[in-house]
């Protein structure tokens, strides 16, 4: 979202400033296509991990700014909401044993911020919607203390020029009109980031759209929005309406909403920036006077300010990223679909599926963006949102070649076809991690059992005081929380009184990949 923004400007002539501003920083992406002047392969990627705070009774608190201060890392930022927090983790190589990496990484990271939380008695939970929230804990007084989160609430409420409305309908329905933004606070998610080239850039963001639906079958853990069980994983309604603007008479005409699947599949990264500035006005600005083109011309990298900002604001589930490391700009794609949690061998098996699977579609001598129709994998995506692992779906019949298309159960296409592509793209020489044997087994393992069918059960009891992350182990993926371990044991790998040396800023603690800038 930027350092800094200021409303966007909507007098006729400000609107016409503002749209000329980001056709310039569309026209110097285009020539730093053209001139390939981006990093050369790295084979990077990321996490940044949304987080909730809850208190020792499982309910809400509302105390980032108090958590921050406490944690006292710029690894650990706001979010929406001041019951969120985020965490982002240095980018690193997928190669070798990363993963496990990753994995002690994130258990030693989230048990100081959790030591640190239990300072100002509130605990760090992992879930993609937090069970104990009711529709009255997220209104605009529990926006996180920060301008850029209070401008955008002000902008897209203006936009819309009514209130939200929220209504989800499943095994339950939810009906709430909110006159901000603030219910989608609830959305938290893992980030999953890929720096590509230029030229590889399609095929991924392609067969990251096309496997969206299967991440969801595998990794759905949010089912209750607001004491009401509803879809199998109730973010994606749920952030979209949220974040809306199109009043009901817009929307019946098909104008598009902000939060978004996409249309079709794509040939290059520039096509989804300029549909971003075509189909969508701004929002919001940056204080930043930079000229791209000039700086082109002299020789520089531009910072892209104002179009890295609106693209900010416009929530595709794989978004294209543009950012400048080190003086060299680079390309990623940041994969938004899968809820937090709920425990870190849940996030590195989701991650291990992902990099694997995407890695061998991208590379399949006949990708499967040429065998399934973008319909299609929109329409599998909404059917694994409210189906979890009970959903069907359409897929290109099996043997690689065929383009007719066949209904398949989700468990069977993950079990057969998708986890065997995601071990092959992940033992891949030189390109993706090959998982650690537990985390494969965990995918393994967990796709076929009906987890998703126990929320039924109801919203889990909160965690007893003293078992931070999550001591509470009930078997369903919904009512789980927390990490894989406890508190206490991750606690040992770090360092007491200060932010732990895995999450810090500027280098990796392996292989010095430095850290990438927005």
């Amino acid at each position: 979202m930027g350092e800094k923004v200021v409303a966007g400007e909507f007098d006729p002539s400000g609107r016409q400033r503002q749209r000329a501003r980001l056709r310039q920083g569309l026209e110097a992406l285009a020539r730093l296509l053209a001139e390939k002047r981006f990093d050369r392969p790295k084979n990077l990627m990321g996490l940044e991990i949304e987080l909730n705070l809850a208190g020792s009774d499982g309910m809400p608190r509302m105390m980032n700014a108090e958590v921050l201060e406490r944690i006292a890392s710029h690894d650990f930022q706001t979010e929406l909401g001041q019951c969120n927090l985020e965490v982002n983790i240095v980018p690193h190589r997928l190669h070798g044993r990363v993963l496990d990496q990753l994995a002690e990484e994130l258990r030693t990271g989230l048990s100081y911020a959790d030591r640190k939380a239990g300072e100002v008695d509130s605990e760090i939970v992992m879930i993609g919607i937090l069970p104990t929230l009711v529709a009255r804990d997220l209104g605009s007084a529990n926006l996180s203390y920060d301008d850029r989160y209070k401008l955008l609430n002000e902008q897209m409420l203006a936009a819309r020029g009514e209130d939200f409305l929220i209504d989800v309908e499943g095994e339950e329905r939810f009906r709430f009109a909110s006159g901000s933004i603030a219910p989608e606070a609830a959305c938290t998610s893992v980030q999953l980031h890929l720096q590509v080239t230029p030229g590889r850039f399609a095929a991924v963001w392609n067969a990251a759209q096309a496997v969206a639906a299967a991440q969801i079958v595998v990794g759905a853990n949010s089912p209750f929005l607001f004491g009401r069980e509803v879809w199998r994983e109730s973010r994606p309604p749920l952030f979209l309406q949220a974040t809306d603007v199109r009043p009901p008479e817009f929307a019946a005409q098909g104008v598009r909403p902000r939060t978004w699947f996409g249309e079709r599949w794509i040939s290059d990264a520039h096509e989804l920036f300029e549909e971003n500035l075509r189909f969508f006005p701004p929002l919001l600005s940056t204080a930043d006077d930079e000229d791209p083109l000039r700086v082109l011309d002299d020789g520089g990298v531009p910072r892209l300010s104002e179009l890295v900002l609106h693209n900010g604001t416009i929530y595709r589930w794989n978004r294209p990223v543009y950012a400048v490391a080190d003086g060299v700009p680079h390309l990623r794609v940041e994969n938004r679909v899968l809820p937090a949690g709920p425990t870190v061998s849940d996030v590195i098996a989701n991650a291990a599926f992902y990099y694997g699977l995407v890695r061998a579609l991208a590379e399949e001598p006949r990708p499967i963006w040429k065998r399934l129709p973008f319909e299609a994998a929109a329409a599998n995506f909404d059917t694994a949102c409210r189906h979890g692992i009970d959903a069907v779906l359409r897929w290109p019949k099996p043997g690689g070649r065929s383009s007719s298309m066949v209904r398949i159960p989700a468990v069977r296409l993950v079990q057969e076809e998708l986890l065997p592509l995601a071990a092959a793209g992940g033992d891949a020489g030189g390109g993706g991690p090959p998982p650690p044997p537990r985390d494969r087994g965990l995918n393994q393992e967990r796709s076929p059992r009906p987890r998703q069918r126990a929320a039924r059960e109801g919203p889990p009891d909160p965690p007893p005081r003293g078992s931070p992350l999550g001591a509470s182990r009930r078997p369903t993926a919904s009512a789980t929380w927390g990490s894989s371990r406890s508190a206490a044991d991750a606690a040992s790998t770090a360092r007491p009184g200060r932010p732990p040396r895995t999450t810090g800023r500027g280098r990796a603690a392996s292989g010095g990949t430095p850290r990438w800038r927005r």
